[in-house]
């Protein structure tokens, strides 16, 4: 319980900290007001209807507030009615201070404020650290993959629903809208070294995107893109690199349908590398790696006792069974999903 206290969401700090700060002041400041309005005029009414000095005055004020009777009740009416007056509402007013203060306490106002300040302190402190805008599926998953490989990061989300999980693993979490400026000032994007966009919505990422940009325009960025149309917009934004989990995965989800021989697939850079099972009724069963490599490069040649074969000759013989690793253009590597496609299963 202790460690999710202290990992309370920040990035309503500096909105929700302003207005609670401006509230506490203007009552403050209607109290001391009060009480100033209050002694002074008890220090003027007691002065003129007692004929006593100002200073006497004031100190007569300030004992019927402070309720402690050291000074003599006045001998004529109207100093003791004016001693009733001061003595209501300067107890009213003592008890309107003593419960404006209390709440501020009672109400963890004070300990939030303190908390998020710790909080923010230490996103300070941090340099050359990632700022993940988006706590859902895959911002998640990232910041997994950044905490075993030791980086530092901030993450930025605005949706009430993933503020436990991030307390739950005690994350540096603002709670706040990733596209706004000060927010992204706020997670050090001044001393970040990237900016991961992967909410939910194209069109938030597209705006952390250019927010980021116009604040830094050195930085690298990473965002997420659903649709096709989004991925042009992302890198007009100011996107180095677009990544578009549905597409990826429903893409490889039809290339395994077409070609079930294909064990999988890696993207790189313009190329990609496949793994590639030889089935016995394909047409490069039995043929040689120059038979059938076309423009692809082999990188390895797997056989079914679980011999590795690295860069195998031009003149090895590929047998069923075996599993191909190649690497090549996406031309290239349909002309070797054909030459290895099942008899039994339609080319694509």
């Amino acid at each position: 319980m202790a460690e999710r206290h202290e990992h309370q969401p920040i990035g309503r700090s500096r909105a929700d900290e302003r207005r609670e700060l401006t509230q506490f002041n203007r009552r403050l400041v209607v109290l001391m007001s009060a009480l100033a309005g209050l002694t002074l005029v008890g220090m003027v009414g007691f002065a003129a209807l007692e004929g006593t000095s100002l200073a006497y005055g004031f100190s007569w004020t300030l004992d019927t507030i402070t309720t402690l009777g050291t000074v003599p009740d006045p001998q004529d009416f109207g100093g003791r009615a004016l001693k009733a007056v001061i003595l209501v509402f300067g107890v009213g007013t003592l008890f309107y201070g003593l419960a404006t203060v209390a709440e501020f306490f009672v109400s963890g106002q004070l300990s939030g404020l303190l908390s998020r300040r710790g909080m923010q302190n230490r996103i300070d402190s941090l340099n050359d650290h990632f700022i993940i805008c988006g706590f859902g599926r895959v911002g998640r998953q990232v910041a997994r993959d950044l905490r075993s490989e030791r980086a530092a990061y901030v993450v930025v989300d605005e949706n009430p629903d993933n503020r436990e999980p991030a307390a739950d693993v005690g994350v540096k979490f603002i709670d706040a809208s990733p596209s706004d400026d000060e927010v992204l000032l706020q997670a050090g994007i001044e001393r970040a070294k990237g900016v991961i966009a992967c909410v939910d919505s194209d069109a938030e990422n597209i705006f952390i995107t250019l927010t980021a940009r116009e604040l830094r325009a050195d930085i690298f960025i990473i965002a997420r893109a659903s649709a096709e149309d989004s991925e042009k917009k992302l890198l007009r934004a100011g996107a180095d690199r677009v990544i578009s989990p549905y597409k990826t995965s429903g893409t490889e989800m039809a290339r395994v349908a077409l070609h079930p021989q294909v064990g999988g697939a890696v993207a790189v850079a313009d190329y990609r590398m496949e793994e590639i099972e030889v089935t016995p009724a394909c047409e490069g069963a039995g043929k040689t790696i120059a038979d059938i490599r076309g423009q692809s490069t082999i990188v390895a040649l797997r056989h079914p006792d679980g011999r590795l074969e690295p860069q195998p000759a031009p003149h090895s013989v590929i047998s069923a069974g075996d599993k191909l690793v190649a690497l090549g253009t996406p031309t290239a590597l349909e002309h070797l999903e054909r030459v290895f496609q099942p008899a039994s299963t339609p080319a694509a």
